[in-house]
């Protein structure tokens, strides 16, 4: 018995670590020797770096940090460093799709929506349950700008709850927030 399971141990540990060699790829990536995760930001943002008092308001909701600029970005920057800015791509995707008028295009927009992030095995695949998944599916057969809100309403929650608070204790976050300390004892220093 106990062989058994050393040997079967022994043969799950060279699976990961064969199946850890095929995914690094995925790591390099996004990753880059010496880089942090504020160094993903995209260049053209570092104009619209926030201020440390702006930054402490993320901490107040989701919805502020996704309402800034930067915040937005910095939040896509984190998601991206732990594989899962499928949500938020998501999310985006369904504000974007509320702003079309077009039935048609709406049309079309929702079945490229539902491919990519909602069908069972799409390459973006959000975490729904079956009933939400369905629900939404039903929607499709008759498109209105309402269709995705309960999947984005979903998707909206599992961020609050997990991603979110994540990102609060994140290292790019406490940076800026740090900020402001270190600000205010360098002008208190001086004085």
């Amino acid at each position: 018995m106990f062989h058994t399971m050393v040997d079967f141990s022994e043969r799950y540990l060279e699976r990961a670590k064969d199946m850890k060699n095929r995914l690094a790829f995925l790591r390099r990536r996004n990753e880059s020797p010496g880089s942090n995760p504020a160094s993903k930001l995209d260049k053209s943002m570092k104009s619209v770096k926030p201020t440390p008092e702006e930054a402490l308001k993320w901490g107040d909701s989701l919805d502020k940090l996704l309402t800034h600029k930067y915040g937005l970005a910095a939040f896509r920057a984190f998601l991206r460093t732990e594989f899962s800015e499928e949500n938020l791509e998501f999310w985006l995707a369904c504000e974007e799709y509320k702003k079309v008028k077009s039935q048609s295009k709406m049309a079309s927009k929702a079945k490229k929506i539902f491919a990519e992030y909602i069908a069972i095995q799409s390459c973006k695949e959000v975490n729904l349950d079956s009933y939400t998944r369905d629900h939404t599916k039903d929607n499709l057969q008759n498109v209105t700008r309402s269709c995705f809100e309960l999947a984005q309403r979903r998707i909206y929650g599992l961020m609050e709850k997990d991603s979110y608070p994540r990102f609060l204790r994140s290292e790019l976050y406490v940076d800026l927030i740090n900020q402001k300390k270190a600000s205010s004892t360098s002008t208190s220093s001086s004085s």
